[in-house]
């Protein structure tokens, strides 16, 4: 085992230049109940970019710098929330027989098993994460996947924007039959979301860029309108035959507001991002006056986790990567991402 390694370090909240590439990173040891993860795979989301910016803000002020958790984290700190590889070393009390397991880390800690328990931290964030060559991570958040026929690079693109897809999916009880339009249907979380609904049987109409229709229609799109569309809500409404029963909207911006009167009475709209503006306004009045439901949605459960690990042994799910980069060149994967040059995910290999 080497004592030093590859790691992504990010030095304080700020632009590119605050993450550095170093080489004389300390390989982890695990403590009782860890395991050591050689990672062979870590996807690009947008938690990092908005980690590393402190763009979260919090309660009292949009515009603080800040963490998810309101306040600014910790340095120096190894981001990367999704994590595929193999243990290679076990702390106390681990089994060693999960030695050369190749697992998904779920990135996501949370205060008991409960359905809604409190979450209290994430890897990348309050922990070290993936962008490096060793993680340590809880034994029971690295979840076995040896006998899965996806890719390491495939399963790196599921803790969080699949499994964000599948806790808004649940908690916005969306079933069969259902007509639901995915915002942002070409970046990870919404195709992730277009799969998912699409498996559950409901009819997807997805909004997306010009030039990434089809790669939405592969993942299970019924109907497909552009951005663009000069008068965006008689495109969805014509697309989708008439009211929304759900909306899932990972893009928030001017969009809202064009959305919500677009459900039926009593339909739901679960959100999970903001990636086009956090801040919206909107008319309550075409809330309140038709009992429209908004959920906000943060990951996913533990039992979302395990379901989603189910789907990813089984070979039933197929993440679309849409580019890999070795660990140093980090820095062009995160400015792909914000310019969304490609669509499925970006992974980076360590």
């Amino acid at each position: 085992m080497p004592e030093v390694m590859t790691a992504a370090v990010l030095t304080a909240h700020g632009g590119p230049e605050v993450l550095q590439v170093r080489h004389n990173v300390p390989v982890p040891t695990p403590g009782p109940g860890d395991v050591l993860v050689e990672v062979t795979a870590a996807a690009v989301n947008n938690t990092d970019i908005w980690t590393r910016e402190g763009a979260y803000g919090s309660a009292s002020n949009p515009a603080a710098i800040a963490g998810w958790q309101g306040v600014p984290l910790r340095f120096p700190r190894i981001q990367g929330t999704d994590i595929t590889g193999k243990i290679v070393c076990v702390g106390d009390g681990v089994d060693t027989g999960r030695v050369g397991q190749r697992v998904v880390v779920d990135p996501a800690i949370f205060e008991s098993e409960a359905e809604e328990a409190r979450l209290l931290a994430v890897l990348g964030s309050e922990y070290d994460g993936g962008f490096a060559q060793f993680a340590v991570v809880q034994a029971e958040h690295a979840h076995d996947v040896s006998d899965s026929p996806l890719t390491d690079e495939q399963l790196a693109c599921l803790p969080t924007a699949y499994g964000t897809a599948m806790g808004m999916l649940e908690r916005a009880s969306i079933h069969e039959g259902e007509v639901v339009l995915v915002t942002g249907a070409s970046g990870g979380v919404g195709l992730a979301l277009v799969q998912l609904a699409a498996a559950r049987s409901a009819r997807v109409v997805a909004l997306t860029s010009e030039g990434k229709q089809e790669i939405a229609r592969q993942a299970g799109a019924q109907e497909v309108v552009l951005r663009s569309s000069d008068d965006l809500a008689n495109a969805i409404t014509r697309a989708a035959g008439g009211p929304l029963d759900a909306v899932a909207d990972v893009v928030g911006g001017s969009v809202f507001s064009t959305l919500i009167p677009l459900l039926r009475d009593a339909g739901r709209m679960v959100i999970a991002g903001a990636i086009a503006g956090p801040v919206v306004e909107f008319d309550l009045r075409v809330l309140y006056l038709h009992r429209r439901i908004l959920i906000g949605s943060t990951m996913h459960t533990p039992m979302h986790f395990r379901r989603l690990m189910e789907s990813a042994r089984s070979g039933s799910i197929s993440p679309v990567v849409g580019q890999t980069y070795p660990l140093k060149r980090i820095h062009d994967a995160q400015r792909d991402f914000v310019e969304k040059r490609y669509p499925g995910k970006l992974v980076l290999l360590p």
